[in-house]
């Protein structure tokens, strides 16, 4: 039987193995940020010349980032404008497809002779691209063509946590997946509240949410999670007690586990109109559909205009994140995001004692199969609220709670480590690469915006006269400043990007409001500080110092 590491173990040998492997992350931070001074004074000379092979690394690593950024926005533009629903009809023959899409194509080219705009020639060449890429796409299915399986028998099912989010918050989540363009009677609605949340008010939310949902979905399932003991109070644990209380409910009814899409979104998830029918179409013709997980592009567009400028920097910049994890191999799931039940079922869902529900759960997927388990993108956006309170500094003080909530994903190193380091199947050097790719992202994550901004002038304060009056000490600042300026091609390209993908701007806000959209990027220098690095290295010294959370942090939602 599969058996996960607790990050809470009772043997001694684990107990060790535990303590030593959490330590680390913080261990390195503090390290970094305290020898960053001190090496300042003792080796001046030393110090200089890794600032400037720094401000190296970070030039490489913001282009290429930005590089794959723009990548993956291509990518979500494709998808935005591909035909999912008409796949996931017409796949099953992939041949006779390919032979459909290509007589289109042929009246498309015979459109491009006739006497026509210039605007609508170049429309009609972008659509016979991407009918091509189309094309080719189908063809490669040919050969798995007995592998593909009929969408019909297809059943997803919504899981919307909530643990005291008004039914106002819910309710366009829940309409957005109503006007999808994927059959309702394949989709069952499952919300899982907490007991915790006071009676008449829950169920109030959930009575008014079935009443207006009553007999547009195969099913509205309702689950009410009471804390057990061992338990945390969090996400994780809630959304177990509704997978397993789903398990039985299927099982009821003669339901292969193996045609059942569980998708586990936050209760605000606004999904794009084609998502189930992608989402259906890349399990249906993925032979290896039970070991991946389905991660869509999450953008914070619901209240965008809403919120401040400090928020509005940190969303957009998370959004590009993930848009340039979503173009490599080692992506992770994270917030709203998809399954087979079926491999939910066999790694016994989500541990009930862990922050970190949405990453954790790739994780312990990727351990079940010895990690041949990875994330397929879904190149299109599902839209989740901003951090919104009711003021401003409320809201600023709100947003630095998410993010060390989202930081405090570093306690998965340990049990990541614990849990394939012994699996000779997994390979020595794949091993070393997620411990590494993990400990340096959370590292940069605490420690980067400092030595950005503090380290350059460490060594000439604390080097002494005889290196502030080397030629080095005299070019370092022109050196980090030049080299600073190459970076910022990467916020360039961002505040670019952030105004294509904006969302419309609601009547309410007049066009000067794209001013202050435009002005907020110049926050960033004391953003990445104040709630990009300090979150994390709270999240990391809680866990050096055992003051771990006990209960996950919900994120007031205001409407």
């Amino acid at each position: 039987m599969f058996k996960f590491p607790s990050p809470l173990p009772d043997n001694p040998k684990d107990k060790k193995a535990q303590r030593y492997l959490e330590v680390i992350p913080g261990i390195l931070t503090w390290g970094t940020l305290i020898s960053m001074p001190l090496l300042s004074f003792l080796l001046p000379v030393w110090i200089a010349i890794f600032i400037i092979l720094f401000d190296i690394y970070w030039i490489h690593r913001t282009i290429f980032i930005s590089f794959y950024s723009v990548t993956a926005y291509k990518k979500l533009q494709r998808g935005k404008n591909l035909d999912w629903w008409g796949r996931c009809q017409n796949i099953s023959e992939p041949r006779k497809y390919a032979e459909t899409l290509n007589a289109r194509i042929e009246d498309l080219k015979r459109m491009l002779s006739e006497n026509i705009s210039f605007k609508k020639k170049s429309k009609i060449k972008k659509e016979i691209k991407l009918l091509g890429d189309d094309k080719k796409e189908v063809e490669k299915l040919e050969g798995i063509k007995d592998q593909i399986w009929d969408w019909r028998k297809i059943i997803h099912v919504v899981a919307l946590p909530t643990a005291g989010e008004p039914a106002e918050v819910i309710e366009p989540a829940i309409q957005a997946v109503a006007d999808s363009n994927f059959p309702n009677k394949q989709i069952i609605i499952l919300l899982a509240t907490e007991e915790h949340e006071p009676e008449e008010r829950r169920l109030k939310k959930v009575n008014y949410l079935k009443n207006k949902f009553e007999g547009v979905f195969r099913d509205f399932l309702v689950t009410t999670h009471i804390v057990q003991e061992g338990e945390m109070k969090c996400k994780a644990s809630n959304m177990t007690f509704a997978a397993r209380e789903l398990k039985k409910y299927l099982e009821e009814r003669g339901v292969d586990f193996k045609r059942v899409i569980f998708s586990n979104f936050d209760c605000d998830s606004v999904c794009h109109k084609e998502y189930f029918a992608a989402l259906t179409y890349s399990y249906i013709t993925d032979p290896k559909r039970l070991q991946r997980s389905y991660q869509p592009i999450p953008v914070y567009h619901n209240n965008l205009w809403d919120t401040n400028a400090f928020v509005r920097v940190i969303v957009t910049s998370s959004s590009f994140w993930h848009m340039y994890q979503s173009t490599r191999k080692e992506m992770v799931t994270f917030s709203s995001h998809s399954e087979p039940f079926d491999t939910l079922v066999k790694v016994d869902f989500w541990p009930v004692n862990m922050i970190s529900e949405d990453s954790i759960i790739y994780w312990k997927c990727f351990s079940y199969y010895h990690g041949d388990y990875r994330v397929t993108p879904i190149y299109l956006p599902i839209s989740l609220d901003a951090v919104l309170a009711d003021t401003y500094w409320k809201t600023i003080k709100n947003q630095y709670f998410q993010k060390r909530r989202w930081a405090y994903g570093v306690e998965n190193f340990p049990i990541i480590m614990r849990a394939i380091w012994n699996d000779k199947k997994v390979k020595f050097l794949k091993k070393m690469r997620i411990a590494f790719e993990m400990l340096e992202g959370h590292h940069s994550w605490a420690t980067a915006p400092f030595i950005l901004a503090i380290l350059g002038w460490l060594p000439l304060i604390f080097g002494g006269t005889q290196f502030n009056e080397s030629v080095l000490a005299h070019n370092l600042p022109f050196i980090t400043r030049n080299l600073m300026s190459l970076a910022m091609v990467g916020l360039l390209i961002s505040m670019s990007l952030s105004f294509i993908l904006m969302p419309e701007r609601p009547k309410k806000y007049s066009r000067v409001k794209y001013v202050y959209m435009f002005l907020q990027w110049l926050l960033v220098p004391v953003i990445a500080p104040t709630l990009g690095a300090m979150p994390a290295i709270d999240s990391q010294t809680r866990i050096l110092t055992k003051k771990y959370f006990t209960e996950f942090w919900v994120t007031p939602k205001n409407k």
